[in-house]
């Protein structure tokens, strides 16, 4: 599958629509915040009526139920912990639905995505997927991006009042891809937290404090981009699943693999991360890959997918 990302009206000064927000955590708040300062009047919603306060207190209208805060804007963003929560709240309410855009920022499967699309349109509502990739702080901020997907008419419509909340980018009608890209995105980003936090232990090991160790860390982390070249050209080859081992083979890099697992088990460490990315070497070189670049392991994790090993 390829994706091309368009981006929608960000330039253009967002019209003052009404809007809806629906979930006032820190994302949900924040996206509330920065479209009241763009002048839109605001209706918000929580289970927790106590986190609206703030919102009320800068302009915005507290709705006594999710049926009324629906009712009172076409465009409704949904910021949830998950689409099960947006069944929770709003599966007494559907007759408010008819006629409205509900643009869930919440975070759940593809699929998942893909039937929440379905349940709107049985309901008369229009349905756009959204990833949000900012922090809270960082909404409605230069840099702030979301990904949307969904019937393109609905995003061309009301692009303008989402670039507010950061600048959106349109990958296409399936409502399950912004999810998945949004998915993609978090892998990345939750693996490297992970893998942070999996090598400060390790240094901590020997005695070297957090505080010593994480700049160096993140000197890393930030120094990737360096060492793998251009992401146009790695993206180019990994989609022509071309791995020459002319930099880093996949033997030479999965012997540092098992060194860090054999490192960290002898610090007592948990062993789950360092031995998950040994195996995707192991496998990679019982593939016959040894002497392909690091690249190769896309091979064993593209085949996992399609080949998934038995129970």
């Amino acid at each position: 599958m390829t994706t091309r990302t368009e981006t929608g009206a960000q330039h253009q000064p967002a019209t003052t629509v009404p809007v809806t927000v629906l979930g006032l955590g820190p994302m949900g708040q924040a996206m509330g915040h920065v479209l009241l300062a763009a002048g839109h009047p605001v209706t918000v919603w929580n289970r927790t009526s106590a986190r609206a306060d703030t919102l009320v207190s800068a302009g915005a209208t507290p709705a006594p139920d999710p049926g009324s805060a629906v009712a009172s804007s076409e465009l409704v963003i949904l910021s949830l912990t998950d689409y099960q929560a947006m069944y929770d709240i709003l599966g007494d309410h559907t007759d408010a639905l008819r006629g409205r855009l509900l643009v869930n920022l919440s975070s759940d499967t593809p699929e998942r995505t893909r039937e929440a699309a379905d349940w709107a349109g049985q309901h008369g509502a229009r349905f756009l997927t959204g990833g949000v990739m900012t922090p809270p702080p960082t909404i409605g901020t230069e840099g702030a991006y979301v990904y949307y997907s969904g019937p393109r008419p609905d995003f061309e419509a009301h692009s303008a009042a989402l670039s507010v909340i950061g600048e959106p980018r349109y990958v296409g009608e399936d409502p399950g891809l912004a999810q998945l890209l949004y998915q993609a995105q978090l892998d990345v980003f939750l693996t490297g937290l992970a893998g942070l936090l999996h090598a400060t232990a390790l240094a901590g090991s020997g005695g070297v404090s957090a505080a010593e160790f994480v700049p160096q860390a993140l000197e890393t982390l930030t120094g990737i981009p360096a060492m793998i070249e251009d992401g146009d050209a790695l993206g180019t080859a990994l989609d022509a699943r071309s791995h020459p081992g002319d930099l880093g083979t996949t033997t030479m890099m999965g012997a540092t693999a098992d060194h860090i697992a054999a490192t960290s088990a002898a610090a007592g460490l948990d062993l789950v991360l360092p031995d998950a990315v040994a195996s995707l070497y192991r496998r990679a070189i019982r593939a016959g890959h040894g002497a392909d670049n690091w690249t190769s392991l896309i091979e064993v994790i593209r085949a996992g997918v399609l080949t998934p090993a038995a129970p």
